[in-house]
């Protein structure tokens, strides 16, 4: 089963998709396989991440913006603004796609473990996410 998630970001930052994930798990009917998650942008990326404590996300947050900062007199490609280019190193740097064993017809994710939309641009928007799951 492949299905077509739309999902709304207010801006940069972790947004968590795991029960959107899980649903269309439900919905496949698939008891054992693989649930492939796929996010069709360059600016954006994936991530499993705690959805416990959201300091977790927030400084792995921070900890990108030091490492990818806006505004390196380095960059030429910045049509779209100061976050344009960066968003896009970030995206390289992390994942576009995430596998996920289901077991029991349920995702195989740990205790404290979330599916997040990881936005890198600073505006709101929508993303859209492939899920198949076989």
């Amino acid at each position: 089963m492949i299905k077509r998630l739309a999902i709304a970001v207010p801006g940069q930052g972790l947004h968590e998709i795991t029960d959107r994930v899980a649903g269309v798990v439900r919905e496949s009917g698939v008891r054992e396989g693989l649930c492939t998650v796929f996010i069709q942008h360059t600016s954006a990326s994936l991530t499993i991440q705690e959805n416990a404590d959201p300091s977790a996300r927030y400084d792995l947050e921070a900890w990108l913006n030091r490492l990818v900062p806006e505004n390196d007199p380095h960059l030429t490609h910045t049509l779209e603004g100061p976050d344009d280019m960066p968003s896009h190193i970030k995206a390289a740097l992390t994942a576009t796609s995430l596998g996920i064993p289901v077991l029991d017809g349920r995702l195989a994710l740990g205790t404290w473990q979330g599916i997040y939309v990881w936005e890198h641009r600073r505006s709101r928007g929508t993303r859209r996410v492939v899920v198949h799951v076989a």
